[in-house]
């Protein structure tokens, strides 16, 4: 076990065995930095300490706000930056023990900002307990899609509105449709949030080349949390025939913190076995997920938070690497940068749903948050909060938390 001269919490998401990528700033202009427990370690000020010889490139990196420099680098960069960190946090001589006012920062004491600048973002719809729970609230005899277990379904996202935790969300207005089958334009009266992963690209693909299931998971730099907010009135009205629009564009929200692919490799489990097999390009083996425990919680206005989901990644049903093999099979490009989320991640159980339209039957049955205080969607000013890691023995890595709190709708 690895032993930190750095006092970390052993409830810490950002344990030695973590270190992952964000941009924050304080005083000064934001730039790269790594999170250790309850602090950031300044990544820029330690290459001008000279921490990083192999990598005399990296300066300009660690400078700009935003890590699409500092993974162009790639993952052997992104991995030897964080070994030297780490054996820099074991070492009671080093630099950074002997320059920690310098190259440590309390995390109180920074904003943290967009962690990447994404040009394409695409979600997914690879859980099966939540897509047989949603198509059950409206197809009941028949809740799964055919083309459901033969490939990864997903819709393109818009990139301009993700945002990092802590922006606000506005309530937003658009069409709905009426009992009669008439629209009407008012405020969504059923907004809703969406737990999901993000798998960040961490290298450009060439157009016309399909990337192989098999070397899918090279392209990936890291993981964050991701929030789908999204408007269920409007999208009843508009999904059809094309799906979702205006009633998913207006944010998403993600994590700060870039958790990188290497650090959650601890966690690898089994996924869920396939039936029927797919197409030779989807199929790998052996099919594989991540133990993540994740949950979302509720924070009503003058409240305390109620934690309203708790539920685990493992049983995602389409894997990172099958999504990026679907997603490019055509010949489409990846971009460093893009993001490829795995749409709203669900157990069987009611405590395991990963949105409200699942967790109260679409508005049907409220939820309980307390005493006197129920949900059937989000009301404004609640916060939703958004938290994850993996646990095996005292190796902990996580992801911090994914916050939004909800504002009334322009008038």
């Amino acid at each position: 076990m690895l032993q930190s001269w750095l006092p970390v919490p052993p409830d810490s998401d950002f344990s030695i065995y973590n270190l992952p990528f964000g941009i924050f700033s304080d005083e000064r202009p934001a730039r790269v930095g790594m999170a250790i427990g309850n602090w950031v370690v300044d990544l820029a000020a330690a290459y001008a300490l000279n921490m990083f010889p192999q990598y005399p490139e990296a300066g300009n990196a660690f400078r700009k706000a935003a890590l699409n420099d500092v993974m162009v680098l790639g993952r052997g960069f992104s991995e030897y930056v964080r070994k030297i960190i780490q054996t820099a946090l074991c070492d009671h001589q080093s630099d950074l023990r002997q320059l920690a006012d310098h190259l440590l920062i309390p995390q109180e004491k920074v904003r943290m900002h967009m962690p990447v600048k994404v040009g394409n973002y695409t979600d997914f719809y690879s859980s099966e307990e939540h897509a047989f729970s949603v198509g059950q609230l409206f197809r009941p005899d028949n809740p799964l899609f055919p083309n459901w277990k033969h490939l990864p379904v997903a819709y393109h996202g818009r990139a301009s509105s993700i945002v990092v935790s802590g922006t606000p969300i506005i309530r937003p207005s658009g069409q709905t449709g009426q009992p009669d089958g008439t629209p009407a334009f008012k405020q969504t009266r059923a907004l809703d949030y969406e737990l999901e992963l993000a798998f960040v690209i961490g290298k450009d693909s060439v157009i016309g080349q399909p990337i192989s299931v098999e070397a899918a998971e090279d392209y990936i730099f890291g993981t964050l949390l991701l929030n789908d907010w999204s408007a269920r009135d409007i999208q009843r009205w508009e999904y059809q025939p094309l799906g979702p629009f205006t009633s998913k564009n207006f944010a998403s929200g993600v994590s700060p913190w870039v958790v990188t692919w290497e650090a959650l490799q601890h966690f690898r489990v089994p996924a869920p076995a396939q039936h029927p097999e797919p197409f030779p390009y989807l199929t790998h083996h052996p099919l594989q997920n991540f133990d993540l425990s994740l949950s979302v919680s509720i924070k009503p206005e003058g409240s305390e938070e109620f934690q309203i989901c708790q539920t685990n990644a493992s049983g995602i049903y389409w894997t990172a690497a099958q999504q990026i093999a679907h997603h490019t099979i055509t010949g489409c490009n990846l971009q460093t940068g893009d993001l490829l989320a795995t749409g709203t991640i669900s157990g069987s159980g009611i405590s395991q749903k990963g949105c409200l339209l699942e967790a109260t039957l679409n508005g049907t049955k409220p939820v309980k948050l307390g005493e006197g205080i129920e949900r059937r969607f989000l009301e404004d000013h609640d916060e939703v909060i958004m938290r994850g890691f993996g646990q095996r023995g005292d190796i902990r890595v996580g992801f911090g938390e994914l916050r939004g709190k909800i504002l009334p709708a322009l008038s």
